[in-house]
């Protein structure tokens, strides 16, 4: 592990060789964020040599970008985008950072207003801990703070969360309507409207969304998984068509799918500026995936685009994600998609790698710390932009091939009887020295 000070045979070396330099101070510790490693220190001799050649291998290295993916074409990807994107941008909010910190947020939200007895918040914040499915436990408190949680006079508090678990979530009886129709007012409304407070004021570095847009611009397809509209809040600003949708709307859907809204992006789970359109399981969107039409063009671009996954930990385990494309499309291993993710523990990142792999999905580390991301996905972004589109010399043919064409039929016409006969004389060698 690298030390902070300089190696006490060094300063002895370079007193011997240059007696009026003293030795250095001990070098500060330069912060690069969380789980960062300091930055090694500089040495003499072959020593730093060898430490700048690891430094610049290293930082070669996660500049590295597979060909197979710089070389797709922007609008041959699908870009999804998990709470990693909203982390990076608004650091300050916690409930961004992942599925666990926005149930906890929104605890904390439900505890202060006063809309979730103490009993049920100290329950919740238990299943936090020790579930490992997220989405149930958020499901299962949406549903508690919600008029048809199906509590009656007498029942003991607790007793509708043990009732619900019994229950098959696919044949909730009002649930799906409620959920992605016109519902009640509920409680979990107001909680994340409390969470969600002054997004725009929360943008620290809009680096990711810049980019992200950039490639919106030349194409690209937006999905997301976050209740979060940053993206399209930091659109607007750049004074970009922005919209939001989701799954409930079938018009809008289609027409995002069908590449008819180039600053559209679809949120799968909804969106907290709407919380009747949320959607956490299988049972709040039966009439998508029971809808054949919207079935078939969802799919289909599973099928054609390259998904990219950006900032997304657990979206292949989102039971919502799996039943729209990862269930129902065959063949998956003869798909290309990728995944950028934080490389914490070799071992870990390289059987998630050959596990991915299996299922047509190629991961790719930005780094070993979450520091890196924004640059990364900016680089990223650059070098896809920069890649000539191979419908550009078609284009450049076929518009020198137009005009070729266009001026053959001026002159059958006779518009340029009098120019083009000079023209012709003079650059035809025969008639410049012939007569």
């Amino acid at each position: 592990m690298w030390g902070l000070e300089r190696l006490p045979q060094e300063v002895e070396d370079e007193e011997e060789e240059e007696e009026e330099e003293e030795p250095e101070p001990p070098l500060p510790l330069v912060p690069r964020g969380p789980r960062c490693a300091p930055l090694p220190p500089p040495s003499t001799g072959l020593q730093m040599d060898s430490a700048e050649k690891t430094t610049n291998r290293s930082e070669h290295k996660s500049r590295k970008f597979l060909k197979s993916l710089i070389r797709k074409q922007p609008h041959d990807l699908l870009l999804v985008i998990g709470t990693g994107v909203s982390a990076a941008v608004a650091p300050g909010i916690r409930a961004l950072r992942s599925w666990r910190s926005c149930i906890e947020a929104v605890l904390e939200a439900a505890e202060q207003l006063e809309v979730l007895h103490p009993g049920d918040v100290a329950e919740f914040r238990k299943k936090v801990k020790k579930d490992r499915d997220l989405l149930v436990v958020a499901h299962d408190l949406i549903r508690k703070m919600s008029p048809d949680s199906g509590m009656l006079p007498g029942m003991p508090r607790g007793a509708v969360y043990s009732m619900e678990r019994r229950r098959d979530l696919e044949l909730a009886p009002s649930s799906a309507q409620e959920r992605t129709g016109d519902t009640k007012p509920n409680f979990f409304q107001d909680c994340l409207m409390e969470v969600f407070d002054n997004l725009e004021q929360h943008i620290q570095n809009p680096t990711v969304l810049q980019s992200i847009l950039t490639l919106m611009e030349r194409g690209t397809m937006v999905l997301t998984t976050n209740y979060d509209n940053l993206l399209e809040i930091f659109g607007q600003q750049q004074n970009k068509p922005m919209e939001s949708l989701d799954l409930k709307d079938k018009t809008k859907v289609l027409q995002w799918a069908r590449g008819h809204m180039k600053y559209g992006v679809l949120h799968i789970h909804g969106l907290y500026t709407d919380p009747c359109g949320m959607v956490l399981d299988p049972s709040g969107y039966k009439d998508v995936t029971q809808d054949p039409e919207v079935m078939e063009v969802l799919q289909n671009l599973y099928r054609t685009k390259s998904f990219l996954f950006v900032g997304c930990g657990e979206t292949l385990r989102d039971q919502i994600f799996q039943a729209l494309f990862l269930y129902s499309v065959q063949d998956k291993v003869d798909l290309e998609h990728f995944m950028v993710v934080l490389k914490e523990n070799e071992d870990h990142f390289f059987k998630h790698q050959a596990d991915m792999l299996l299922h047509g999905i190629k991961v790719v580390s930005y780094g070993d710390c979450f520091d890196y991301f924004p640059e990364y996905v900016q680089d990223l972004a650059t070098q896809i932009c920069k890649q000539r589109s191979p419908d550009a010399d078609r284009v450049d043919s076929t518009t020198l091939l137009g005009n070729a064409c266009q001026d053959c039929a001026k002159r059958k016409l006779g518009e340029y009887s009098i120019d083009v006969p000079k023209r012709i004389r003079q650059s035809d060698p025969d008639d410049s020295g012939g007569s």
